[in-house]
């Protein structure tokens, strides 16, 4: 009889992959860029003022500034203004709005989506996800439906598709009565295949149709657009790396398609009214027990590089089921060589996950496609630039692990406006075939997009990996941006294009050490210049663990170009940090930790959203989401940071020179809501006008204690009394029917 365990311990290491540190390479990291303009107290004027250091170090943001002011206008300009009282820090069991504001719960995980499915038990008992909303509701993009509803118009008010990305399924088990059964990296046990079918089903996409309800939304549990894309949908593999003998399984020895898309963290959306999905830490799914000296050396180099270890079940033991009746369905989550050939076993599973899926949710019937050519890492997100006729697309992407790197897909088709409503076949010609770059941030401000391709000689003669064809750049794209000389980031995640002057933002989660391995102790430098600093302001050695958000602006305005100049549009504190630490001058009705969600709104363009996944901050509040008028790239300064030497470092006092937003005052930020307890805030979408957004609560009660025990729960959010707490979607409006924040 299968045994339960105390999975968590277990665990540990695949939970958060994106905390872990697979990147070995030498490039500089963000905690390098500095390095070399890096002086010592002696290597600097005495005395010196802040006017010197303006004048010695702020040229290139006079020049940010004076070019911001002739190719874009910031959003006070437009005369935006933020209109809400902003919310208190909050350790409450709810989630907490401004006063004339409303929240409800859209949809909850296990609530049905059709009218053939049962009220939602909540007790572990409901089997059917394939009717169900998934688990760990995150990123979701609003699809206006035409008056007809038969197709997408993206003005469309009354009635609309959600697409809902469904992250995971919580690790506790809060879906099985009483938690999983031999569960985690470390087990080899069989389990239940009831439980392993339940939580396949909880991943992946939710796709529901909402309609206006006077000034709300209510689900259309009749609609045939209603639907799940899990973690056994078929997809198609698109794109340059479709038929690579690099894809070849049992399943498809061809290498042209594959079952399933998994850890569907953020998203994006094209401008013909498809929606992006996104893998994220796709990579601690797979079993894999064997020594690397079965494989190929290249392949055990990229094992090692997107962290699959060779002694691991895989976050879920989901290749072991008892007495499953379709072995190859759980056996394809092991990515070992136990066949003969690739074509007979699934040794190269891997590779098909990682990638852009794009999905068109006005055609059920469409086979979902992974698009290749956008390469394959753990992709936090796929952001569109605004389409113009007649110039590329392009598409910016997250890696979201510790050092890793942001990254372009340019088009190689130009935008054709008459395409927008061609559905995938749009798809087929505009992701497809296009070029893909990796950033390098210099420590002078400006930066340069490296192409990710074997016409690059730093990649065609890297010594660490002989790529054999383009494909293998693309499945390979970490170790093509190690070879290019890319910059390691503090975990990129979301991303986002501000309308109002083009300004391209991405959000640096943080950079934390651990006794997990999470990584390496790195230098300060421009783009982290500050201390590495904990939630309650400590000086601490252990990485920054309070995030920050970069920005950049395209050389000429153009998103296809290879150069930019960035600063650093907010760092995450404690208000009451010290100056060095709390650099943007956070205060308590805006102060946050650890960004993660970004999102610009279309309908008050200039108005920036802002949500936190955070564990440094928590003893004082919930997770949070904020409202930003951000300004544009330049509208700072160049300033020189004093760190004092850091107890366990044996480096000199330090003056660091980073580029700095201006001062985050709450007339310009502030916090709009606070979760529940142990939550993540992530994902937002909105109705055209503006008067209408939703919001996605992730994982509340996270922390529980047991999965069925109510007196272990830390939260019982959104349901009360002794539930299991659930993600979920909410709806929030302004009570007075005006546009939301402003």
């Amino acid at each position: 009889m299968a045994k339960k365990q105390d999975f968590r311990t277990a665990i540990k290491r695949v939970i958060n992959g994106e905390d872990r540190c697979y990147n070995t390479s030498s490039n500089d990291s963000f905690d390098h860029v500095l390095a070399r303009a890096r002086m010592g107290r002696r290597g600097f004027l005495k005395g010196s003022s802040s006017l010197a250091a303006a004048s010695m170090l702020g040229m290139g943001l006079a020049f940010l500034a004076d070019s911001a002011n002739q190719t874009g206008q910031t959003a006070q300009a437009a005369g935006l203004g933020l209109s809400f009282s902003p919310v208190a820090k909050s350790v409450a069991d709810a989630l907490v709005v401004p006063e004339g504001y409303t929240a409800r719960v859209l949809l909850a995980t296990g609530d049905p989506i059709s009218s053939s499915a049962t009220p939602y038990k909540n007790d572990g008992t409901d089997n059917d996800f394939d009717l169900r909303a998934g688990d760990h509701n995150d990123a979701m993009h609003y699809f206006g439906l035409n008056q007809a509803g038969t197709g997408w118009d993206p003005s469309g008010r009354d009635r609309a598709l959600l697409c809902i990305n469904n992250e995971v399924c919580e690790d506790l088990g809060f879906v099985h009565p009483n938690g999983p059964t031999n569960y985690g990296p470390e087990s080899t046990d069989a389990r239940p295949a009831i439980e392993i079918d339940k939580e396949v089903a909880a991943h992946g996409v939710t796709i529901v149709e909402v309609v206006k309800q006077g000034s709300t939304y209510d689900l259309n549990l009749n609609s045939p657009y209603n639907r799940r894309i899990t973690a056994a949908t078929p997809c198609q593999i698109s794109g340059p790396v479709r038929g690579s003998a690099m894809l070849a399984t049992t399943y498809s020895p061809s290498g042209e398609q594959t079952r399933g898309t998994l850890n569907n963290c953020a998203n994006g959306h094209t401008p013909w009214g498809t929606y992006l999905t996104c893998e994220e830490n796709w990579a601690g799914y797979f079993n894999r027990r064997e020594d690397d000296a079965v494989r190929t050396e290249k392949e055990a180099t990229a094992f090692k590089r997107y962290g699959i270890g060779s002694e691991t079940s895989g976050r879920y033991n989901w290749s072991r089921a008892e007495a499953a009746q379709d072995a190859d369905f759980y056996q394809r989550w092991d990515t070992s060589k136990t066949g003969s050939s690739p074509s007979a076993d699934y040794r190269n599973v891997a590779n098909t996950f990682g990638w852009v899926v794009e999905i068109d949710p006005f055609n059920p019937e469409a086979m979902p496609q992974k698009r290749t050519a956008i390469g394959r890492f753990a992709h936090e997100g796929c952001w569109p630039a605004p389409a113009v006729a007649g110039q590329p697309l392009v598409f910016y992407s997250g890696d979201d692990s510790r050092n890793e790197y942001i990254y372009k897909f340019v088009s190689a088709a130009k935008w054709a406006p008459e395409d927008a409503t061609g559905g995938m076949a749009a798809g087929d010609k505009y992701l497809n075939a296009g070029t893909l770059y990796a950033a390098k941030f210099n420590d002078d401000g400006t930066g340069d997009w490296l192409l990710l391709s074997l016409s690059n000689p730093d990649i065609a003669n890297y010594a660490d990996y002989a790529f054999v064809d383009e494909a293998d750049v693309l499945i390979n794209a970490r170790i093509a941006a190690d070879a290019a000389g890319a910059t390691k980031m503090d975990r990129p995640e979301w991303g986002g294009v501000n309308p109002v002057n083009g300004d391209v933002y991405v959000t640096l989660t943080n950079s934390v050490s651990s006794s997990s391995g999470r990584g390496v102790k790195t230098s300060l430098n421009a783009a982290n210049p500050r201390y590495y600093a904990d939630a309650k302001g400590e000086k601490v050695s252990q990485g920054n663990v309070n995030g920050h958000i970069i920005r950049w602006r395209e050389a000429d305005g153009s998103h296809g170009a290879t150069t930019f100049n960035w600063d650093v549009y907010l760092f995450g504190a404690k208000a009451s940090a010290e100056a060095d630490v709390n650099l943007s001058g956070l205060t308590d009705e805006n102060d946050f930790s650890s960004p993660d969600g970004l999102w610009f709104s279309d309908a008050v363009p200039g108005l920036l959203w802002l949500q936190t996944d955070d564990s440094y901050y928590t003893d004082t509040t919930n997770c949070m989401m904020l409202a930003a008028l951000p300004g544009t790239v330049g509208d700072g300064e160049a300033k020189l940071v004093m760190n004092k030497a850091v107890p366990t470092n044996a480096d000199a006092d330090q003056q660091v020179k980073t580029y700095l937003g201006k001062s985050a005052s709450p007339t310009i930020l502030r916090r709009f809501l606070v979760g529940p307890v142990d939550c993540e805030i992530t994902g937002i979408t909105e109705s055209p006008d503006g008067t209408v957004i939703f919001v996605n609560i992730q994982h509340p009660g996270e922390n529980s204690g047991s999965a069925s025990d109510p007196t272990q729960f830390t939260s019982h959010w959104p349901d009360g009394g002794d539930a299991r707490p659930r993600s979920a979607t909410v709806v929030i409006t302004r009570d007075d029917g005006g546009k939301i924040a402003v």
